[in-house]
């Protein structure tokens, strides 16, 4: 069942994140010699616990799956007057500052620091992906009169070289962000050019593009797909198919309708849909032979709408392929490339929200998180690291935020009593705690919301 197979993907990355980013307060702990009491998976009743070590430290599993601490040495807590004397050098608060935001800030450090050891470990190996070649229609798109053609291939975006599909579309996201005209490198397919292409460098403007308007999709605002096969093969016939009834058969190729090529099957699709009730002409290629044959397709309701339909299967061939590799340092140094550009990029879109410039339906919670861990772990072991590489960074970016009772709210708190030379009133730090509290649940509520209204269309695929 695909709901099952989500959930356990989902408490297999949220196992691993949470290991990794407590792990990384616990070892930093360890070396500024504060003592760790308890190290937990999941937070509330404790379930299992096992000590070890020569602090006895509880390494424990707890009920609730979302989240985890690792507990130490607190006179804020346990009292000073309950903490034996030879231990009082071991307690957290008795550390200097900068010690403290060491072991604070190494929670999400030990995120990123994830992050770049999966993209390094992809990137060694080779991550398949799709090319950065283009589909571009209608001639009315802003891509069309800029200058792009169905088939450029993208090499650079601003003089950064792209390699795949997924590069391609993350720089156009960051360029959308400056709001400026974007230069692209173009290989443009020419049979008069050499070594099958021509080199072509086309300016595109984005200066009217409005991420919260466009849903920040930028290559649909753009009018730009990516490029599948331009064979419109026929596979298969559905019950009561005007196609089938007209004479077409399993393996007949599409070539023309009402005399205009056809770019694709996509193209093909949305010619028929164009034209419920209305006779087609369409130039067909069987095996050598060529012959026009009339079709009409049948109308039908599609999401309110009345489109046309031939009631056929086509062949679907997948886009073009490509490999995406680096020796070892270029792998490392790609990795942090790509870790602090994803960063940056959360951290525009979060300001973005918060000045009303992007729209909230971008903040998702756990049931979109383990629906996206369900359908890459099924995709593959390599989707299925690169999604925990982007949500390992997500979460550190999250805890670096200035919200107290996250990482980043006590990171704040270090850094006043930095410049004041004094730790903050404890007052003062009870009523931030109340802010961020009521904060996070605001936060949590907006993502459950988002994560329903995005998901009600799926439920009955889950539940199947």
């Amino acid at each position: 069942m695909i709901w099952l197979q989500n959930a356990l993907a989902f408490l297999v990355t949220l196992g691993i994140l949470v290991s990794i980013h407590e792990f990384g307060h616990y070892i930093v702990a360890r070396w500024c010699n504060v003592k760790v009491l308890r190290f937990s998976l999941g937070m509330g009743k404790v379930i299992y616990s096992k000590r070890l070590g020569k602090d006895q430290t509880e390494w424990a599993i707890s009920i609730l799956p979302l989240g985890g601490y690792v507990k130490m040495l607190d006179a804020r807590e346990m009292g000073a007057e309950n903490i034996a004397a030879s231990e009082l050098p071991r307690e957290f608060c008795q550390q200097s500052v900068w010690k403290r935001i060491a072991i604070v800030s190494a929670g999400p450090i030990a995120n990123f620091l994830l992050a770049i050891f999966l993209y390094t470990i992809l990137f060694v190996h080779g991550v398949p992906e799709p090319a950065a070649k283009l589909r571009v229609i209608p001639d009315t798109s802003i891509a069309y009169q800029a200058g792009l053609r169905y088939g450029d291939l993208i090499t650079a975006v601003n003089g950064q070289q792209v390699q795949g599909w997924t590069e391609f579309r993350w720089k156009m996201m960051q360029a959308g962000f400056a709001e400026g005209n974007t230069l692209l490198e173009v290989q443009r397919i020419d049979d008069t050019a050499q070594e099958g292409g021509k080199n072509v460098s086309i300016e595109i403007p984005l200066k009217q593009f409005n991420g919260k308007d466009a849903d920040s999709d930028i290559l649909n605002y753009l009018g730009i797909n990516i490029a599948r096969s331009r064979e419109v093969v026929l596979k298969g016939f559905l019950p009561e198919s005007p196609a089938l009834l007209a004479g077409l058969q399993v393996g007949d190729r599409i070539v023309e309708v009402e005399q205009k090529p056809l770019l694709d099957v996509m193209d093909f699709v949305q010619v028929v849909n164009a034209n419920p009730s209305k006779p087609l002409k369409l130039l067909v290629q069987r095996r050598q032979e060529k012959f026009v044959l009339e079709v009409t397709p049948v109308s039908q309701e599609s999401n309110g709408k009345t489109v046309g339909a031939l009631r056929v299967e086509l062949q679907v061939a997948p886009p073009e392929m490509t490999v995406v590799q680096a020796n070892p340092l270029q792998a490392l140094a790609k990795s942090v490339e790509k870790t602090w550009d994803t960063s940056i990029f959360s951290l525009k879109m979060i300001g973005r929200m918060l000045t009303g410039n992007a729209s909230l339906k971008h903040v998702t919670g756990p049931l979109t998180i383990a629906d996206y861990a369900g359908q890459t772990s099924r995709t593959g072991l390599i989707t299925y690291l690169s999604f925990i590489a982007v949500i390992s960074i997500s979460l550190g970016v999250m805890n670096l935020l200035p919200i107290p009772v996250l990482d980043g709210g006590y990171l704040l708190y270090y850094s006043l009593e930095v410049l004041t030379g004094k730790p903050l009133h404890d007052r003062y730090i009870e009523v931030g705690k109340q802010a961020g509290l009521f904060l996070l649940l605001m936060m949590m509520a907006i993502a459950f919301f988002n994560d329903i209204v995005r998901l009600i269309p799926y439920f009955g695929r889950l539940m199947s």
